[in-house]
């Protein structure tokens, strides 16, 4: 599942439904943003948040600042929080066990990644331990030195979600669905038709990556719910296959 910035259990019960999904024994991977969090701490910094089509430019200095917020304040603040709720949780980065291997691709979004390579040793190691993994979605492009890089969050779920074959990928985000060009919500969505969604201009922003994201795990057959995190009981709800939010599948 995906954390987004806009959701990270300070107003829902998504981190009590994560534990308890935990404790029932169920294997999840938590992946998280932080989106407002980064651009705060820039803005003290004096630098502006910048975005292309839905992704964060990012220079060097910038990155200095979203390694600092996702690894650093976000995820330890995450995993201490589900440790709290009973959860056996456990903070990565893509750095950790090579997670996420990445490419710089586009000069406009600079230290940016384009993920190339999922290794998901470290992840099933601690899935079989009993541990939740939590993931800050920071990469390393190989090299001498390596290099770090940004990388968007849900298109880190997607490629984790694919590389692991999981069952379903739930999206916890700040809207109620996906909506088509009228402004309708979609309850259901084909990988195609969601690409159409994106080729059209309809789904843009931060709703973009995560049509990409859930196309990409529609390849290794998993399922994508896209539901309203900042609704009390939202993922358990979702777990539970309850109505709700847009589902995205092959």
């Amino acid at each position: 599942m995906k954390l987004g910035g806009s959701t990270l259990g300070q107003h829902d019960t998504s981190l009590a439904d994560i534990a308890a999904a935990h404790a029932s024994g169920r294997p999840l991977v938590v992946v998280h943003g932080g989106g407002a969090a980064v651009s705060a701490w820039l803005a003290r910094s004096g630098a502006e948040a910048r975005f292309v089509r839905g992704l964060r430019a990012t220079d060097a200095p910038a990155l200095e600042v979203v390694i600092a917020v996702l690894a650093g304040i976000i995820n330890t603040q995450l995993v201490a929080a589900l440790g709290a709720a009973g959860a056996r949780a456990v903070g990565l980065t893509g750095a950790d066990g090579s997670l996420l291997q990445a490419r710089r691709y586009d000069e406009e979004l600079g230290f940016v990644g384009q993920i190339e390579r999922v290794e998901p040793a470290i992840l099933r190691e601690l899935l079989e331990a009993g541990r939740l993994p939590v993931i800050a979605p920071i990469a390393v492009e190989p090299g001498s030195p390596p290099q770090l890089l940004n990388t968007n969050a849900d298109t880190a779920a997607g490629e984790i979600a694919a590389a692991l074959g999981a069952e379903s990928l739930v999206f916890l985000t700040d809207v109620e669905a996906v909506r088509d060009a009228s402004g309708a919500p979609l309850a259901h969505l084909t990988a195609d038709a969601a690409r159409a969604l994106i080729a059209d201009g309809t789904a843009a922003g931060g709703m973009a990556p995560k049509l990409e994201a859930a196309t990409r795990a529609a390849t290794a057959g998993c399922a994508t719910r896209i539901v309203d995190g900042t609704q009390p009981e939202a993922l358990a709800r979702a777990l539970a296959g309850a109505p709700g939010g847009t589902v995205i599948g092959a």
